[in-house]
């Protein structure tokens, strides 16, 4: 049997950034591998450097030492327009604070990915995808006439309407209250499910972290332990 290659690989990723009192290593050699269809959760404090990791991984930070590949591409080698065209293909990202853009409704918000990419069933896709997280009586409102949890199911439609290998989520539960929150990762999780994306969850929610097959804690931009939850499922 051939061995699946990882999705996506980091090899002692070092991020040293300037500030007024001089460098601040934000990671200190970091090592990983995510398996297609593979669902991590990210922990650490405040400060740990979760999601500069994140943001390393999707190729919106250098790295200042080391190795980042996705999807067999060694990132190092893209100028920002591959690095771009690279995201399009293959990853999808929700943030905490939603980030819709607040002069389009919640359908041409989910359209923005499909049609970069130049999908011709772009609207149906659109539609479809809001109906799976319980938004297709919602396709004309904008952001401003959606509640936060609303708004937050409408970002995770557009983070997997163009069916991505990887989504990247940054504490999206952080804005919300405890119930809404849950409905929200259960929207979150049945995508994954459906579509078999690879998920890295930024979480400070042990609740979250355990829906996950496998944890990984931060410590001073260091990986200080990992943990296998759940067997890893075979994806084939």
């Amino acid at each position: 049997m051939t061995a699946v290659p990882p999705l996506c690989a980091l090899d002692d990723v070092h991020l040293t950034l300037a500030s007024a009192a001089g460098p601040v290593e934000i990671l200190r050699g970091i090592s990983l591998r995510i398996m297609p269809g593979e669902t991590v959760a990210l922990l650490g404090p405040s400060g740990s450097g979760k999601s500069s990791l994140l943001m390393v991984l999707a190729g919106l930070e250098r790295p200042t030492g080391g190795r980042v590949q996705l999807a067999g591409q060694d990132l190092a080698a893209l100028g920002e327009d591959g690095l771009a065209r690279l995201r399009r293909r293959h990853i999808g990202i929700v943030f905490q604070s939603f980030h819709l853009i607040p002069t389009m409704t919640a359908l041409e918000n989910v359209l923005i990915p499909l049609e970069l990419a130049g999908d011709r069933d772009a609207l149906p896709k659109a539609r479809a995808t809001l109906e799976r997280v319980g938004l297709g009586h919602r396709f004309a409102h904008y952001p401003g006439q959606l509640s936060g949890g609303e708004q937050q199911r409408v970002a995770i439609a557009r983070a997997f309407a163009a069916g991505p290998q990887l989504l990247l989520a940054d504490e999206p539960t952080g804005n919300l209250d405890g119930e809404t929150g849950r409905a929200v990762m259960d929207c979150l999780f049945a995508e994954h499910t459906r579509l078999g994306t690879a998920l890295l969850l930024i979480t400070h929610d042990g609740d979250l972290a355990v829906r996950c097959e496998r944890d990984i804690v931060l410590a001073d931009g260091r990986i200080v332990e990992q943990r296998q939850i759940v067997p890893r499922r075979l994806i084939f």
